[in-house]
């Protein structure tokens, strides 16, 4: 039987618009503990330095800089109770449009590697597309996070395949790509408030292309064919 190709994805902003689910719990968050809010453009900012990809991390870190000093565990158990609780992760919005990725599931194998732990990636997963993703990595998954490339490579391992791409919508998903030496496609949607920043990011990156949003991808796969 001859080999699929694989298809690596990151979740939050790929396959799924987290704008009223992670980003607020990162603004609701920040406020909460400081009465500041965040704008999205300043998350942005610092999710194009890199090295935010844990959006706990990054509540934490936006708090320490209003002069707050909250810890680490502080910060998740708000940020999990809003997103949970709180029903933010009831807005979560899936993006590809119906029957795209089933269509590409017919030449490739579709697997995750995300920022979010597997269960809560799990629970997106089964609400939208049940049984689509062959494996998802999940942050708890492995022992150094993005960007390092620890996810796809478990999953270069696990499955076999033809070829391989990783797609992805930061710089870290960029140089995780870039470690594991796979091929990456980036996405940067153009609601996005640093759209030209981040795009330039990652065509700086050597990213294959650089999309709007993950509906164009059968077609950057077909001319790669």
């Amino acid at each position: 039987m001859e080999k699929k190709g694989l298809l690596i994805f990151d979740m939050d902003g790929v396959l799924v618009d987290v704008t009223g689910s992670y980003r607020a719990a990162i603004v609701e968050t920040v406020k909460h503990f400081t009465g500041t809010v965040v704008t999205d453009g300043t998350i942005q900012d610092a999710k194009n330095e890199g090295g935010w990809n844990d959006d706990w991390l990054l509540s934490q870190h936006l708090i320490r800089k209003t002069g707050q000093d909250i810890s680490y565990d502080e910060t998740v158990a708000y940020f999990q109770h809003i997103f949970h609780e709180g029903g933010l992760m009831q807005r979560e919005r899936w993006i590809a449009k119906k029957g795209m990725l089933e269509k590409l599931a017919e030449t490739h194998t579709l697997s995750v590697f995300t920022g979010r732990l597997r269960w809560e990636a799990n629970l997106t997963l089964d609400r939208f597309c049940p049984g689509l993703f062959q494996q998802v990595v999940g942050v708890d998954d492995v022992e150094h996070p993005k960007p390092a490339p620890d996810g796809i490579l478990r999953l270069s391992l696990d499955i076999p395949h033809s070829t391989l791409r990783f797609v992805g919508d930061s710089i870290d998903d960029a140089l995780s790509a870039k470690a594991a030496r796979v091929p990456f496609i980036g996405i940067a949607a153009p609601a996005n408030p640093r759209y030209r920043e981040l795009a330039q990011i990652l065509s700086a990156e050597r990213a294959l292309a650089v999309l709007d949003d993950i509906n164009q991808l059968p077609q950057v796969i077909s001319n790669a064919a």
